[in-house]
């Protein structure tokens, strides 16, 4: 409360976080000004509730063939509400009716990794992140579009050919790789001689 009346000793302090340590002081004032605050109280944690604040910059892609690679933002320890504190990773593939959901329980996790030969390469999935604590599952993150790994290239550059410069370069050109969706962009070439 911002003005308490002089004749009331006690008041409620509302709007406080769960499971956070507080301590207090009291300052009395008057129509001449504000006096010394007391000596601070005894230090109080509040008790622990239900997460309520979900993972942030849900992303992820990249890692090998058959992975889905799933970041995001930890949440603070301010902001954990109690004991027991984890990540719920809920991921579906695009266009599919069912989740599938893991659960990390690492408090510093950032990342998790899902494993599987059947995920084909380059495939999007819907991906969801949430909390819990020992007081129970709390708010999900909104859905984040994360793709799978990608694949090697499957096919070899073609029209390979070589021109001579001069005594000691030669000029090497070849035909790109078509972009496919199931393997991915090709990020560079490699040329051998010998």
């Amino acid at each position: 409360p911002e003005i308490i009346n002089g004749r009331t000793h006690k008041a409620t302090v509302v709007d406080l976080s769960p499971w956070v340590e507080y301590e207090f002081r009291v300052v009395a004032s008057n129509s001449v000004g504000i006096g010394e605050p007391s000596r601070p109280s005894a230090l109080l944690k509040t008790k622990a509730a239900v997460p309520v604040v979900a993972p942030t910059n849900i992303s992820g892609g990249g890692g090998s063939r058959s992975e889905l690679v799933i970041t995001w933002e930890p949440v603070s320890e301010e902001l954990q509400n109690g004991e027991g504190f984890g990540y719920v990773v809920m991921f579906r593939p695009l266009g599919s009716t069912t989740w599938t959901k893991a659960v990390v329980a690492s408090v510093e996790s950032s990342k998790y990794v899902y494993r599987n030969e059947s995920i084909t390469p380059l495939s999007p999935f819907e991906v969801k992140v949430g909390v819990y604590n020992n007081e129970g599952e709390g708010t999900l993150s909104s859905i984040s579009i994360v793709y799978s790994g990608e694949d090697e290239p499957q096919m070899a550059p073609a029209g390979a050919s070589a021109l001579s410069v001069s005594a000691a370069a030669v000029e090497v050109s070849w035909l790109p790789i078509p972009w496919n969706r199931h393997t991915g962009r090709v990020l560079g070439y490699e040329v051998r001689g010998w």
